[in-house]
């Protein structure tokens, strides 16, 4: 019985390794595509999204913008502010209140969008889009099961992985 035993220990063993390593290759495809993006568009990686996402919708709003970006509020603010002093899009007070403000890209930000890596939302989401959904639905149980193992509550979901 106990060379089973060893034998299924082994078999554990080699599963976790191998899923160790699966995950190395997902970090770190993600970590080249971040370094690709900061090298070439001069931009954190979420920043690009953002201004890509406000290239595509001129006169998007800071809360849309949050929505389209799954982030938090103020980080959509913080990701504006950002690109608003660095030159790349503008925020102006729009509607019969004025109370809306809309944001726009600025002509410099097509030349950073032209010289950035694609996918502008990054890997990691355009790699999950192009899954089915019973497939996102295991990997969602599974990477469940392993955030309970994690038991970590200072982890924000809404936090992007491109923040600089």
């Amino acid at each position: 019985m106990s060379q089973q035993n060893n034998k299924g220990e082994a078999a554990v063993l080699a599963a976790k390794t191998r899923v160790l390593r699966q995950f190395r290759i997902v970090f770190n495809s993600i970590k080249s595509h971040f370094r690709e993006v900061e090298r070439d568009a001069g931009l954190g990686g979420a920043q690009l999204w953002a201004l890509s996402v406000i290239a595509q919708s001129p006169g998007i709003g800071v809360t849309e913008l949050a929505r389209a970006l799954d982030i938090h509020q103020s980080t959509a603010s913080n990701l504006v502010r950002t690109l608003t002093s660095r030159g790349l899009i503008t925020s102006a007070r729009e509607g019969l209140d004025r109370r809306g403000v809309a944001l726009r890209a600025l002509p410099a930000a097509d030349a950073v969008l032209q010289r950035a890596p694609q996918p502008f939302a990054g890997v990691l989401p355009d790699a999950l889009a192009s899954l089915d959904a019973q497939t996102l639905e295991r990997l969602e149980a599974d990477l469940a099961a392993l955030i309970r193992v994690l038991d970590t509550d200072h982890a924000d979901p809404q936090e992007p992985l491109g923040q600089p």
